[in-house]
């Protein structure tokens, strides 16, 4: 089924959309939410809230790219549930790796108004556009799905070593590409 049509379905309060949405791409946000919380019943804990969670943003909400809608949902449940286990035993994994990295070039928006947090965003999506399509789905594959250096070097069947060089010169390159538009870290 067409993703406009799903939309569709949940705008007209069809449980048919959560089937057709879970069809389609259960498997997709599983990925994500299992790169973050390295636990299957966790992430499809996750999944089965990413359904509940697109019921109540359809309507208002209309996206156009339905799988980065609902792979934004997922992901950020996934943080958040992954938030209150850290805070609970306080152990390691990917996303304190991932944010320290992320922390020497991308400014801390907890304390952003929504004018700062809108101009980050774009300047993001203006960087990543820019970036060679393999150095862009390796930062995505990183910083978005929260993968391992391993597990993208397996998925690109190239060297950990080289995947962490593109990263790190991805980094260095946002952090100039930043400061370039005024945005103060």
């Amino acid at each position: 089924m067409e993703d406009k049509r799903i939309v569709e379905l949940y705008w007209e309060r069809s449980e048919q959309a959560i089937a057709e949405s879970e069809r389609k791409y259960g498997t997709y946000c599983h990925y994500i939410a299992n790169n973050i919380l390295s636990n299957n019943e966790d992430a499809q804990e996750c999944v089965n809230d990413t359904w509940l969670g697109a019921w109540h943003a359809m309507p208002p909400h209309k996206p156009i790219k339905l799988a980065a809608f609902l792979g934004k949902i997922t992901r950020n449940l996934a943080l958040n549930r992954r938030e209150r286990t850290m805070a609970e035993k306080r152990g390691g994994g990917e996303i304190p790796l991932v944010l320290d990295e992320l922390a020497e070039c991308v400014p801390d928006t907890a304390s952003a108004d929504l004018t700062e947090e809108i101009a980050l965003r774009q300047a993001l999506n203006a960087f990543l556009r820019a970036l060679p399509e393999e150095t862009m789905i390796i930062f995505l594959q990183r910083y978005f799905y929260c993968a391992s250096v391993r597990d993208i070097a397996k998925s690109r069947a190239i060297s950990e070593n080289r995947i962490k060089v593109t990263l790190h010169r991805a980094r260095n390159k946002l952090k100039l590409f930043l400061e370039k538009e005024g945005i103060v870290l």
